[in-house]
């Protein structure tokens, strides 16, 4: 390979390194710019809404130790619940196979915990959280909610919601600290990149459907 060929490829990597990063750095700070006053980790100081969005996880990491985000957002469900903030909890996540359903596992759990059977509503078609917020309004027919997951996924929930002309809050469960929780951090800088990727691209949920009454 010629000098000059190698000089060229160099440049070229620098330069879609660089704005790797940049698209990394702005999708964050827009993202969690516009989160700032959306996002509450008190109930007291959190409004009302009908309707509680949680936007499922896997209730068990592979090691078959139960997954801390799933924990943590089931008590926030339930704290959120019983502050009366919510009337109805709505799980949206992953039923693509018989052998994992997300949302059938938060519902027996929150049965467990005294949530009353018939304040639950399940999406079993939530596999991206865009899915699970454009369904909430297509499907369950809201135009207000709040979304009940860690702060990074509210944040990026929110802005999603609200390109879709959905009002949302977000009530945030408990962080992860430690390696685990890094890994997912870094994992979500990705996926607040692929935000604005799929608002330019129309992106749509993969599946819609019947509409489902909430009452």
């Amino acid at each position: 390979m010629k000098k000059k060929t190698i000089i060229k490829l160099l440049k070229a990597t620098f330069a879609f390194l660089l704005l790797s990063i940049f698209c990394i750095f702005m999708s964050n700070k827009l993202i969690q710019k516009n989160g700032q006053n959306k996002v509450f980790s008190k109930t007291e100081n959190i409004t009302k809404n009908k309707v509680g969005l949680v936007l499922g996880t896997s209730k068990t990491l592979r090691n078959g130790r139960i997954n801390l985000y799933y924990k943590y957002r089931l008590e926030a469900a339930i704290e959120l619940f019983k502050s009366d903030k919510i009337e109805f909890i709505v799980i949206s996540g992953d039923n693509s196979t018989n052998s994992y359903d997300e949302p059938t596992d938060f519902k027996n759990d929150l049965v467990k915990a005294g949530i009353p059977e018939n304040k639950i509503f399940l999406d079993y078609a939530g596999f991206r959280t865009l899915d699970s917020v454009v369904r909430i309004k297509e499907i369950f027919d809201q135009n207000s909610v709040t979304i009940i997951s860690q702060q990074f996924h509210n944040e990026r929930a929110i802005y999603l919601a609200e390109y879709f002309k959905i009002k949302a809050i977000g009530f945030n469960a408990k962080g992860i600290s430690g390696r685990y929780g890094l890994k997912v951090q870094l994992r979500e800088y990705l996926a607040r990149v692929k935000v604005f990727v799929d608002i330019l691209f129309n992106v749509q949920p993969k599946f819609l459907g019947e509409k489902i009454e909430i009452i």
